[in-house]
């Protein structure tokens, strides 16, 4: 546009479609990049931790309730050992379950639930 006349020239007209249209791809780029970088991040550090030693455990949800989860365990050491359910919960706050000791050869189960405000269980751990 000509400042001093208020005209607009045929070159600068299309001009400014060309760098429009350029600059909303080069967002759109830009957007779809760091979405895909915040998505590959957020399932890198996904891993479940390990199980404590001496501990063979299975975890899972709950058949009925998917907020409900728990970690079933088998102490195949030679000491006594604790261990608890802990619930990545999402937008509710991580839980921890009932603390569950359990002698040389015995097995036992710790539950835990997670808020309903929240999205469900994410990450299911054993800890010592």
């Amino acid at each position: 546009m000509n400042l001093f006349t208020g005209t607009r020239s045929k070159g600068a007209k299309a001009m400014g479609k060309c760098s429009r249209s350029l600059l909303r791809a080069l967002a759109a780029t830009a957007t779809v990049s760091a979405l895909a970088v915040s998505v590959t991040s957020a399932t890198a550090t996904a891993a479940p931790a390990a199980i404590p030693p001496g501990l063979s455990c299975d975890t899972g949800k709950h058949a009925v309730d998917a907020y409900t989860g728990f970690a079933l365990c088998r102490n195949n050491g030679v000491q006594t050992q604790t261990f608890w359910v802990h619930l990545v919960c999402g937008w509710a706050p991580d839980v921890d379950g009932n603390h569950v000791t359990l002698r040389p050869g015995e097995s036992g189960q710790s539950t835990a639930h997670c808020g309903k405000i929240g999205t469900g269980i994410g990450e299911i751990h054993v800890r010592p």
